[in-house]
């Protein structure tokens, strides 16, 4: 007897437009189905991970959150994506459905490849790709919140006088889309709606469904069992990169700061604001620890915009002290952007 194939949604999305909060939205409303989610990370920290986590949802439990950081999952699918998927094949009771978040800088078409080989094919596959896209940046011109400082920089270093590396990557992740999510519709009017829709239809090579939303609230059925079967369709999926070898993240950068316990949520703000606004920064997340405050105060940045709020108690194993991602262009100051989130 074969075994039905497990489906497998990927979610793709440029930094900040909002990945991971459409699924904490999926597992929050799950309708009973059990979940696992494979969490992607840029550089060597997963802070997403850690945000799915503090989710707490029954539908997807804290041991079906797999985190694989500092790595791209095409590029090491026998290292690290088929032990990540024997792991969650082999949990008990069985998973009804995985969720895939990659790195905000991945390129999803060398992923679903991925699911040709022999020890994932006969298991899994992939129900659709999922591209999330930020509508306001989209309504404002840019793929992503506030470029003009990378536009500056890019007049003033010879060496990126290449093409946009952030372009490339938002043309790569919609042309391999089976459903677009146009996320943060409440940040703009009916004009701007209209132009981040021509932004997203302008590059999608072939007819795909374009669904605004805010705060990644959208129907978990909408997403979950689209019953694409991506990977046998893959080659009408055509990108930019198609005709390289490899690829890899060289035109980008991350690290971590550890941040000592702050007194002034909202002064913090501030300063990881100036960061997220800097020549080359193209996100900052992570967390905080608050004086006097037994919760952990999460923290994301995308240029102007930064969100705070409280999302779980620190356990008592863990130390009091913050740590944030800083991902940028290659070449971001990383000197000077730690002195000014921790002086």
């Amino acid at each position: 007897m074969t075994l039905a194939r497990i489906p497998c949604t990927i979610v793709t999305g440029f930094l900040g437009a909002g990945k991971t909060t459409l699924i904490c939205h999926i597992l929050a409303n799950a309708g009973g189905r059990r979940l696992a989610v494979i969490v992607n990370e840029f550089g060597d920290v997963g802070i997403d991970g850690e945000i799915l986590k503090g989710c707490g949802d029954a539908a997807c439990p804290e041991e079906n959150i797999v985190e694989l950081a500092n790595g791209c999952l095409c590029c090491t699918v026998a290292d690290e994506f088929v032990p990540a998927l024997d792991a969650i094949l082999a949990r008990e009771p069985k998973v009804e459905h995985i969720v895939i978040e990659t790195s905000g800088l991945a390129l999803p078409k060398p992923l679903v490849q991925a699911f040709h080989w022999p020890a994932i094919r006969s298991r899994v596959t992939v129900d659709g790709v999922v591209a999330v896209v930020d509508g306001a940046a989209l309504a404002a011109g840019r793929v992503a919140d506030d470029l003009d400082a990378l536009a500056r920089q890019r007049v003033a270093d010879e060496a990126l006088d290449h093409d946009d590396p952030i372009g490339e990557v938002f043309a790569d992740q919609i042309a391999c889309a089976d459903l677009v999510v146009l996320n943060k519709r409440d940040l703009i009017d009916a004009a701007g709606l209209e132009k981040a829709m021509t932004a997203v239809t302008g590059v999608l090579p072939r007819a795909v469904k374009v669904v605004p939303t805010w705060e990644g609230r959208i129907d978990a059925a909408a997403l979950l069992g689209l019953g694409v079967g991506t990977e046998a369709d893959i080659a009408n999926r055509r990108t930019r990169h198609d005709d390289e070898s490899e690829h890899n993240h060289d035109d980008f950068d991350s690290f971590v700061v550890t941040v000592p316990e702050i007194a002034n949520p909202a002064a913090f703000a501030d300063l990881v604001a100036k960061v997220a606004g800097a020549a080359g920064v193209l996100r900052v997340k992570g967390f905080a620890a608050v004086a006097a405050k037994p919760m952990r105060l999460l923290v994301q940045a995308v240029g102007s915009r930064v969100n705070h709020q409280y999302d779980r108690a620190w356990a008592a194993s863990e130390p009091r002290e913050g740590r944030l991602v800083v991902i940028g262009l290659k070449g971001i100051d990383r000197a000077a952007i730690t002195r000014v989130l921790i002086g």
